[in-house]
């Protein structure tokens, strides 16, 4: 086991439910300096395991171990912190808990916190799910934040985003007829499905269009479509997607007590440093979006990343896309902070 767990005990959620014997999976990179200020978080994204964060962390990178303690918790519902796959009864599979990016994030800091001891975060980045978590970050703890850099997610879940994943929770729903009660009969087969319904949103019309799969090594859209998209999304279990698409779905970083669903005033409150990356064909988190939220955020810098990789310019695979990230994080690493 390449990872840790951080046992959270009996937790509340934002919901009223108490999930019994939560915990986190986490994995860090790097040592944690004196003052224990070198700290930086980095979530995981929709499906995304901290394996798959690893690409944007090396030496002479600007996450560089050698001078940051790198913190990779792994978001709830992913399979290796508490998920409906490996929460006993009666909170498992179908029967797990709705979970907030909110309840995510509260739960992170207190790993931060309590296992560590630290007070001060040099920096929250994430790609999608995990950019959505850097905001919130920011709007929860604008004093303990130094510095966010969400690429290719937003704020909230815009109501155009929220339709795509819907359409990937009604593909497999369709798989049991829609019938809530027959939810547990769901198998990875199911996900087939989805894959083939995100396969549209994650990558450009462009990307297509100029057959770039063909870099990846695949000779046609069909055989793309099966070893990438069919691939990954069937090694997932069917009911830790459906725990993450209710997750994704309900993301709003004013949904709380602290900004009561003002979403402006939460965008407001965020005093970090932040540099807000969308990818220009980003399909579903849309550069638009984020240029909404970056206008509202006191010290943003927004910087699409020029690419027609869509979503999946923040994956980890165009070495284009992956260097304008780094530089853009490395010199948001560089400003002072006075404060």
């Amino acid at each position: 086991m390449d990872y840790e767990i951080f046992d959270l005990g009996d937790v509340t959620l934002q919901s009223g439910v108490t999930l019994p014997k939560a915990f986190l999976a986490y994995k860090t990179y790097g040592k944690l300096n004196e003052k224990k200020d070198n700290v930086i978080i980095y979530p995981t994204a929709f499906g995304d395991q901290h394996v798959q964060n690893e690409w944007l962390i090396g030496n002479g990178m600007a996450l560089d171990p050698q001078k940051y303690f790198i913190i990779v918790p792994n978001l709830l519902g992913n399979g290796l912190s508490s998920s409906p796959s490996n929460t006993p009864p009666p909170f498992d599979r179908a029967k797990f808990p709705q979970v907030t990016i909110y309840d995510n994030v509260k739960l992170q800091h207190r790993l931060v916190t309590e296992k560590f001891g630290i007070h001060k975060i040099a920096l929250v980045v994430g790609w999608s799910m995990g950019g959505v978590q850097a905001f919130q970050w920011g709007a929860s703890y604008p004093d303990m934040v130094e510095r966010i850099a969400p690429f290719c997610g937003g704020a909230k879940t815009w109501p155009q985003t929220y339709i795509v994943l819907d359409g990937m929770k009604a593909s497999l729903m369709a798989s049991v007829g829609f019938d809530s009660n027959k939810i547990s009969q769901l198998t990875s087969t199911d996900m087939r499905a989805i894959a083939r319904v995100y396969a549209g949103w994650g990558l450009s019309q462009t990307f297509y269009r100029e057959e770039l799969y063909r870099v990846l090594g695949y000779d046609s859209l069909e055989s793309f479509v099966a070893g990438v998209w069919e691939k990954s999304f069937m090694k997932m279990d069917p009911h830790n997607v459906l725990a993450m698409l209710w997750t994704g779905q309900n993301a709003d970083l004013s949904a709380n007590s602290t900004y009561n669903g003002d979403f402006d005033a939460a965008l407001r409150g965020i005093q970090a440093l932040t540099c807000i990356m969308p990818g220009s064909t980003d399909l579903f988190c849309t550069a638009d979006d984020n240029e909404y939220e970056a206008n509202l955020i006191p010290n943003a810098d927004f910087q699409p990343i020029e690419s027609i990789w869509g979503h999946f310019a923040g994956r980890g695979i165009n070495s284009a896309d992956n260097q304008f990230i780094d530089d853009n994080l490395r010199r948001l690493l560089a400003l002072h902070i006075d404060r």
